[in-house]
């Protein structure tokens, strides 16, 4: 099995990848090239390094926060984790919506007022326990609010991965190997750049992976953006998508265009 790279491994390539060196981030809070030295040579940053490095690397604060193996912030963690079935489910009828739709839908969800969180956000490991490269990856998107059941149909209708949920769950305990196919899909629901995925899970691509379908690409953002809604909020989410429908709304297209 792959061995799951350190921080400092990580850091390294991304500066690398970035062509940046030690004193080359930018950004107004971008850390010093003292504190960056010092995470290159395998010192554990703490949180307030981490919510400077995050911007300064292009990369969302929560996501850098899992992949240090730190725990997750409770401002940085979705706001109910009662919201999840709704979230996916969204998705699910957004991808049949013509772009416009797409477009609409974003903007309503975004346009829902922020409510108070109730409850803490601790999500249950897709596995008995997550390890290695397979559970830095499920735990980011765990903490895009999507259960194992969520994911499965999530990369079901927005990418060819077409998994059970209890796959994820054995992906998560790392006792499956990442593959290509496996990172750049989960590379596009996380919104984040295969390439530079891959090269943090220490998974070879073969060939440069073509770029996410119009609809991956929108529904990544719509899951970012149902991270701050209530349960009630993602289920009216859910409701209007699939109002939005032009077509049977009991079927779920799992062929995107551009796979």
């Amino acid at each position: 099995m792959t061995e799951a790279p350190g921080f400092d491994t990580m850091v390294a390539w991304l500066l690398d990848h970035r062509g940046s060196g030690t004193g080359e981030l930018a950004g107004p809070r971008a850390p010093a090239p003292d504190e960056l030295r010092a995470v290159l040579a395998g010192r554990r940053p703490d949180e307030a390094l981490l919510r400077r490095l995050a911007p300064a690397l292009g990369f969302h604060t929560v996501d850098l926060f899992v992949l240090a193996e730190m725990a997750v912030p409770e401002d940085l963690a979705p706001l109910d984790a009662e919201a999840a079935p709704s979230a996916s489910r969204m998705v699910m009828d957004a991808v049949h919506l013509p772009p416009e739709g797409r477009r609409e839908l974003l903007r309503r969800v975004r346009a829902l007022p922020q409510e108070e969180r109730r409850s803490r956000f601790d999500p249950r490991p897709y596995g008995a326990a997550e390890s290695g490269p397979g559970g830095r990856l499920t735990r980011m998107l765990q903490y895009r609010n999507l259960d194992r059941s969520g994911l499965a149909h999530a990369l079901a209708v927005l990418t060819p991965t077409y998994l059970s949920a209890a796959t994820y769950g054995v992906i998560g305990a790392g006792k499956k190997e990442l593959t290509p196919r496996l990172v750049t899909d989960f590379a596009a629901l996380l919104g984040i750049d295969a390439r530079v995925l891959a090269g943090l899970s220490g998974v070879v691509l073969p060939e440069p992976p073509r770029a996410p379908a119009p609809e991956t690409v929108d529904g990544a953002a719509l899951l970012w953006e149902a991270r701050r809604l209530s349960a009630a909020q993602a289920e009216y989410a859910a409701e209007l998508a699939k109002s939005m429908r032009q077509e049977s709304r009991s079927e779920y297209r799992l062929d995107l265009p551009g796979h």
